[in-house]
């Protein structure tokens, strides 16, 4: 087992990390900038070393500042967390060539995962279902132009090393081809140094199904479920839940089944997410892998009973599964999480600054996962995220009982928050119905009424305002 953990991130998953080394008996190194100088994350390492300024270039992203965070430090491993060098294959044989070890896949899969067009290959070796769509990179305009009429519009230009919702643009007919392709080459090479796309069927109203895998160093792999992650801002995340209303027992174990084989064909190790979109007739096909721990794996944490950030460390100290897990994995009851921005409800306006006030919502069922405290500071140069507020219940109906109320008692004053906006999704008729695709947000009606007959659009904007007395909490 390792002595001591070196964190290369920030935050809340700073924390959650943390709590996972001191339950196992590790000692702990946060690394911080100076803008993070009071974090919590700081607070409750056992060592901690200042690695730069507030530009997280110079800080979480300085590959040469963490490693020598490590050495001086005589941490044995390092743990990327999500974000900043998680998915970075480059940082991952740094480490390993400094002694350290790497709490993730080994770098050349990092590297083959990161590659999208490669892991739809090997996906589709292994019989996993992928989108209709180009067998490789398309360099030229014509290219493109002959795999959309094979294929059929609308279609998708994406970023073969990318992610995030950059580098990705629709295109609903030929003639849009020329200048979308030119404008995805663009931010491709802007965001990712690499302006290589490929091109897929696009579906004009999917679900986003994501499966948690975990692979240890011994060959075993195991699946626990899926999660749904439909409901969405820009290809960006807002709400998660595990399992999806949408996907069967049936489905899901055909899913696992091949998630398995590919798993183990390409030597996976460590924890990861495999990515879906589902059509209309509830088909699933594969888009891509992300090679780490996910912003929403506590609700596959709560249903499963499996802490996959513990497994994580206790992988990469060579444990083999059936220790870590212990029994076969079942699914219990329903979890959702709700994540929590420092952002204006109405028109996403960053809000960074200082909470005067917090109250977190506790009880059954109830977890927050947050680096947020009073008189603390969220500040503007990173991820706006304030909290993960994730529920459990007996099923669904329960689990959204529970977020709603823990959303009513959530109480975050000196700053704009996406409260009031989860309080809306939660209240939609379709939302309550499970009908969930990634275009949820756009359909959401202004002029639906809450409990009392009060419009949800006032009530919205009043809370965000501070405006109300009940509500009186500037930016909850």
């Amino acid at each position: 087992m390792f002595r001591k953990i070196l964190i290369a991130n920030r935050g809340e998953i700073a924390l959650r990390i943390i709590c996972a080394c001191k339950e196992l008996g590790i000692r702990t190194v946060a690394v911080y900038s100076e803008a993070d100088r009071n974090s919590l994350h700081v607070r409750f390492a056992d060592e901690a070393v200042c690695i730069g300024p507030a530009k997280s270039s110079r800080s979480y992203l300085d590959m040469p500042s963490i490693i020598s965070a490590a050495e001086i430090t005589n941490a044995d491993a390092i743990h990327p967390g999500y974000g900043f060098l998680s998915e970075n294959a480059d940082f991952a044989e740094v480490c390993e060539a400094s002694g350290l070890r790497f709490i993730g896949p080994r770098p050349e899969v990092t590297r083959l995962m990161g590659l999208k067009q490669r892991a739809r290959e090997v996906m589709e070796q292994a019989g996993v279902p992928v989108l209709p769509g180009s067998k490789g990179i398309v360099r030229r305009v014509e290219e493109a132009l002959e795999v959309a009429e094979r294929i059929g519009y609308p279609v998708m230009l994406k970023a073969a090393a990318g992610g995030g919702g950059r580098g990705m643009r629709i295109v609903p007919d030929p003639a849009a081809m020329a200048n979308l392709f030119s404008q995805a080459q663009q931010e491709a090479e802007a965001a990712f140094s690499c302006p290589d796309l490929y091109l897929e069927k696009f579906l004009p109203a999917p679900r986003h199904i994501e499966f948690q895998v975990l692979a240890d160093l011994h060959g075993n792999v195991e699946v626990l479920g899926e999660r749904e992650c439909s409901i969405q801002r820009r290809h960006q995340k807002l709400i998660e839940e595990a399992p999806s209303p949408a996907v069967t027992s049936d489905l899901r174990q055909s899913v696992t089944a091949r998630l398995i084989r590919a798993m183990r064909a390409v030597g996976y190790t460590n924890a990861g997410t495999v990515e879906f979109l589902m059509d209309e007739r509830g088909n699933l096909y594969f888009i891509e892998v992300n090679a780490r721990v996910q912003v929403e794996h506590p609700v596959t944490e709560f249903v499963t009973g499996v802490d996959i950030v513990k497994a994580q460390i206790l992988i990469a100290a060579g444990a083999r599964l059936a220790e870590i897990i212990r029994g076969p994995v079942e699914m219990r009851g329903h979890a959702i999480e709700c994540r929590i921005n420092a952002e204006h409800p109405r028109t996403f306006a960053p809000s960074p600054g200082r909470i005067t006030g917090l109250n977190l919502p506790g009880g059954i069922g109830v977890r927050v996962d947050t680096a947020a405290y009073q008189d603390g500071v969220i500040p503007p140069y990173y991820d706006s995220l304030v909290a993960k507020l994730i529920t459990h219940g007996r099923d669904r109906a329960e689990a959204i009982a529970r977020m709603s109320r823990a959303l009513e008692m959530f109480v975050v004053e000196g700053i704009h928050t996406t409260i009031p906006l989860h309080q809306r999704i939660l209240a939609h008729p379709d939302f309550l119905a499970g009908k969930l695709d990634t275009h949820f947000l756009s359909r959401l009606d202004r002029n639906e009424t809450n409990s009392t007959g009060e419009p949800l659009a006032e009530a919205s904007t009043s809370a965000a305002a501070g405006g109300s007395p009940r509500a009186s909490r500037p930016g909850r």
